[in-house]
């Protein structure tokens, strides 16, 4: 008469035990989708976040890789250029590269108060090099600098 209720008690178990397991399973898998949907990187939406500003400054750099020296500061409110400059940064999507430098830098305001911080370099010999790189949702991200967008940023500095 014992066995039954043994058999019961160890049915029990076993059926808890497949269901914890089952449980950790699919908690596992309901967290790994969370975290990469949440570090996927979108650039049509750092694309409406940039178009949204009302003026662009943007710094030009001494033009040998380093950051020390300021010589031009050029502030455009066209929203046309602005516009313009935005397609170009979210346009192609890179690697980027380290130990680049950097010849310049756009800071986006809205109202007064920079949204979007974005450091460009454009006067290396390394194609691979000229890029844009930016820190978007607390990550770094780069952006291929094209020959259109070297055009337009050395059109600005004129």
């Amino acid at each position: 008469m014992l066995v039954p209720p043994l058999n019961l008690i160890g049915w029990f178990f076993y059926a808890r035990n497949f269901y914890l397991y089952q449980m950790k399973i699919i908690s596992t898998i309901i967290v790994a989708i969370i975290i990469f949907s949440s570090c996927k990187y979108s650039n049509k939406e750092l694309n409406q976040q940039l178009v949204l500003a009302d003026s662009v400054a943007i710094n030009f750099f001494k033009g040998d890789g380093t950051m020390d020296t300021v010589v031009q500061v050029r502030m455009v409110k066209d929203k046309r250029i602005m516009t313009e400059l935005s397609s170009f940064i979210t346009e192609h999507m890179a690697n980027e590269k380290n130990n680049c430098g950097y010849d310049g830098s756009l800071h986006f305001f809205k109202n007064n108060m920079v949204m979007q911080d974005i450091y460009f370099r454009m006067n290396n010999n390394d194609d691979g090099c000229n890029q844009f790189t930016y820190l978007f949702n607390r990550q770094k991200h780069a952006g291929k600098l094209s020959a259109a967008a070297k055009k337009l940023l050395q059109q600005l500095k004129e």
